[in-house]
């Protein structure tokens, strides 16, 4: 079989058993890590942590911490913080010039925003450490349990929760350098997919369970998720290629130039950034109303009540129609027509048929607005499936497989390594792990 020739031949290949093996140790000692405990906190009393986290925003915190974050781990506050604060310095990159200074340097500015990351993630867990206790108190007292008293807990399980949270960074580095590469997104990964043997598990029990016609259900529940994980696929790998032709230069008695290659330009090039924005803003609601003391019967309450419950109508149309917004925004933000235009005619480099410098801008920018519309609507469309498969009564945790912002990055990171797997392959003249052609990821070109 060409499976098991495959398996033989990355075996042979010494450099790559090696980051394999390495990168599955390190994953173990993640995993690991998942389920120890804070100091002082009786295990068995996290029962309402745990009901706390089955749906909303905390589910999906959890979903990316591999489950540390509902067993009060020292892992707890998961990489998530990283990622906030790499939004942040990335927005920042296109809006301060120094950062955009920082930017152009090089390696020498890369380290340093890479440095400029780590301090805004520690600064973060500082602030999400404390919150996160207090908020860990209220559950174990309504479990019939309580937090040890004391300013000294709060300190030192709060530098417990940053430390953890940075040891994870540092697998995730790890990982990159030394294992199979992707570390921060592989380590999100593993912890999405931590969840779904037991969420499938569940979810076959319960329709097991049903009178008449359970099986059936089941089975076309993993129909229509396979045929969303294809759709997410084409999503990931979607890109309109734009022709580019290079002008011929003679450089002494050798010719340079002359050859057309393709700009590929993403079908999605804001990956899952619209989902967590729009999720941000999402939530705004829920927080206010947590705040508020208005009557739970008032017009206030009543306005607010249908961005409360994720299957409702207006919640998935705003959420939908925010994911399309931000889309755009973010396309507009990280793709500069202008740019590519120069460093083409810097390279006497031309689209045919376009005139070089603005014209040939314009002509990305309309490129870019008409691939960006049709894979904003598939992409809110992605984001709200969940909300249809709770609605056909699949289980909360089974349903958050079905799209959103984990289905994404699961399928994303999962060609990405397969992509490295097959890069490997190849240098050493194997063959690669499909027949029908090399694998793409996330960037849309195959090594």
């Amino acid at each position: 079989m060409k499976i098991v020739e495959t398996f033989k031949n990355i075996w042979k290949i010494e450099d790559l058993k090696t980051r394999i093996l390495t990168t599955l140790a390190l994953i173990a000692v993640f995993r690991f890590g998942t389920y120890v405990v804070l100091p002082g906190i009786d295990a068995a009393s996290l029962s309402e942590l745990e009901k706390q986290t089955a749906g909303g925003l905390l589910s999906l915190l959890d979903m990316f911490s591999g489950g540390a974050f509902s067993n009060a781990s020292i892992f707890a506050l998961g990489i998530m913080p990283y990622i906030s604060a790499s939004i942040v310095i990335q927005l920042l990159a296109i809006a301060v010039p120094t950062f955009q200074k920082l930017q152009r340097e090089g390696e020498s500015g890369r380290r340093k925003i890479n440095q400029y990351t780590r301090y805004l993630t520690v600064a973060i867990l500082l602030v999400q450490g404390p919150a996160y206790l207090i908020n860990l108190s209220t559950k174990l007292q309504q479990a019939g349990s309580e937090l040890p008293t004391g300013g000294w807990f709060v300190i030192s399980s709060t530098i417990i929760l940053a430390a953890g949270s940075m040891f994870i960074l540092w697998l995730g580095e790890r990982i990159t350098d030394k294992g199979i590469g992707n570390g921060v997104s592989f380590i999100i990964m593993v912890g999405i997919l931590a969840r779904f043997p037991i969420a499938l598990a569940k979810e076959f029990t319960s329709r097991m369970g049903d009178s008449a016609g359970g099986l059936i259900a089941f089975i076309f529940e993993i129909v229509f998720l396979l045929f969303v994980i294809a759709g997410a696929i084409m999503l990931v790998q979607g890109t309109r290629r734009v022709p580019v032709q290079y002008a011929k230069q003679m450089v002494g008695n050798k010719q340079y130039g002359g050859v057309r290659q393709y700009i590929p330009l993403k079908v999605n090039a804001a990956n899952v950034m619209p989902i967590i924005f729009a999720q941000a803003i999402m939530f705004i609601p829920i927080t206010l109303l947590g705040f508020s003391e208005t009557n739970p019967d008032g017009l206030f309450a009543r306005m607010m009540m249908p961005f409360m419950d994720h299957t409702s109508v207006w919640y998935n149309v705003v959420f939908a129609f925010l994911i399309i917004a931000f889309t755009y925004f973010y396309t507009a933000i990280t793709i500069n027509p202008n740019q590519m235009a120069e460093d083409l005619k810097r390279n006497n480099g031309f689209i045919p048929g376009v005139k070089p410098g603005k014209k040939t801008s314009e002509y990305i920018d309309v490129i870019m607005s008409r691939i960006t519309f049709p894979g904003s609507i598939f992409l809110a469309l992605v984001a709200i499936f969940p909300a249809f498969a709770k609605i056909a009564h699949v289980s909360d945790e089974f349903s958050q497989f079905f799209g959103g912002t984990s289905l994404l990055i699961l399928v994303g990171v999962v060609l990405d390594t397969l992509q490295q797997v097959e890069s490997h392959l190849l240098m050493r003249h194997y063959d690669g792990l499909l027949k029908s052609g090399r694998i793409k990821g996330r960037q849309g070109t195959a090594y």
